[in-house]
């Protein structure tokens, strides 16, 4: 086992230990194997669709009996394909597509999963991976939208600020596969779902959009959302969800008996796998939740204000300690050419509302190692961040208002770079206070 960097000799490097523990409790090759089902009496296809998809395939692929028939497509995002990890996948082919915003090759993909499973029959096993990212690699338009539409209103969504789980009731709706409609394609055949969560709360329907579980949201809980950011769409798609035509499968849908949804790694697993490190090292650790969600830099001012309190005066907890939480935070933007996921966005908000405080350190980032659309996973904040970007020239404040957390901290080499991790369970946010 790798040792643990001291926590006071080298407090970037424990941040890093414990955003390394987070990941490791997530991938796929050491969680699947207690969720899988026993082969059927007929055929096992795979499909999937998610960041972790490709490292799910491969994980099952590796499980499954030899002798027993197995077949399948899964869909993840670019450069995330499992022979960048040395897990190649000789049964399961797996496809590439592109992400946050749905292209070609993924409704390409949508389309053959579709006819995968197509002409099944009660005998056979629909075997469904699913994880963060699968709501825009797996993209099938609905009745009266494009590609290019769909393309448009979630690059208007995710600019707009909405929450995810806004913005994944908008796509089960406007899709001709997601929201349980998979499911429908895969009858009579029975379905069992694998799911790695990134969503708050860590609803099914909310994962990559639900394709294979009932959803409780409705026509006119999507209409209202689009509204509510003022999201054009066009007036086929209104017309079909002002009148219920566009509806998604509910509980208690024949579609669904005999189905099974097994989660198998979730943010709160991740956060305790930290904590139990931090923990392991002589520290207090505390997990705040694991749904939190908000402005990015809102969400960083909290946390800063929670350290501040803890270094100062020891409340709500003793020093030394770390402070976690997960979720799903939004960066609503408002400049023009900045760069930075939500991740940095927060620790930029938070790293100011600090005010150079002695004693805390931070680390925040995304664990499918992608913050946003950059190359980094997140970054890292230390008691002289805005010390040393003042000595660089470079204006905290003005950063933030232009969303450039990244081109604040580039220069001062503070970047988390890890490449893609082959899992996603979120935000990772950690605040070390000594």
């Amino acid at each position: 086992m790798t040792a643990v960097p001291s926590p006071h000799d080298d407090p970037r490097g424990f941040l890093r230990a414990l955003f390394d523990a987070a990941v490791a409790r997530a991938l796929p090759a050491g969680v699947i194997a207690a969720h899988l089902p026993a082969p059927p009496v007929g055929r096992t296809v795979v499909i999937g669709a998610g960041k972790a998809a490709g490292a799910m395939a491969a994980a099952v692929e590796a499980l499954w009996p030899m002798n027993a028939p197995l077949s399948g497509l899964v869909v993840t995002r670019y450069g995330h394909v499992p022979p960048a990890c040395g897990v190649p996948t000789a049964r399961i082919e797996v496809l590439e597509a592109g992400h946050p915003l749905p292209d070609e090759a993924g409704a390409h993909a949508a389309q053959r999963i579709a006819a995968l499973v197509s002409g099944l029959g009660p005998d056979d096993l629909v075997l469904c991976l699913l994880s963060g990212g699968g709501s825009a690699l797996l993209a099938m338009p609905a009745a009266g939208l494009t590609l290019q539409d769909k393309q448009a209103i979630s690059a208007a969504l995710l600019r707009s600020g909405a929450p995810i789980g806004e913005i994944n009731c908008v796509r089960r709706h406007l899709s001709a596969i997601k929201g349980g409609r998979l499911a429908a394609l895969c009858a009579p055949a029975r379905v069992v779902s694998l799911l790695i969560s990134d969503v708050p709360g860590d609803a099914p329907e909310a994962i990559a959009s639900g394709p294979t579980v009932a959803d409780r949201t409705t026509c006119a809980d999507a209409l209202a959302i689009l509204d509510r950011h003022a999201i054009e769409i066009p007036e086929a798609a209104r017309r079909g969800l002002e009148r219920g035509e566009l509806e998604t499968l509910k509980p208690g849908d024949a579609v669904f008996a005999g189905h099974d949804v097994r989660l198998i790694a979730t943010p709160q697993h991740s956060l305790q796998a930290a904590a139990a490190l931090a923990r392991q090292a002589g520290l207090g650790a505390h997990i705040l939740s694991d749904a939190i969600e908000g402005e990015s830099r809102e969400v960083g001012k909290v946390h800063a204000a929670l350290a501040r309190a803890v270094a100062q005066r020891g409340e709500p907890f003793a020093r030394p300690c770390v402070i976690l939480s997960g979720g799903e935070t939004t960066v609503t933007v408002r400049g023009e050419g900045g760069r930075g996921g939500r991740a940095s966005e927060f620790l930029l908000g938070c790293a100011i509302a600090l005010q150079g405080e002695r004693g805390v350190w931070a680390l925040a980032a995304d664990t499918d190692g992608i913050d946003g659309t950059e190359d980094n996973a997140g970054a890292f904040v230390t008691p002289d961040t805005l010390a040393r970007a003042r000595a660089l020239g470079l204006d905290a404040t003005a950063r933030l208002e232009a969303n450039d957390a990244y081109g604040c901290f580039e220069p001062l080499g503070d970047l988390l770079v890890t490449g893609p991790t082959f899992t996603n369970v979120n935000d990772f946010r950690a605040l070390l206070v000594l």
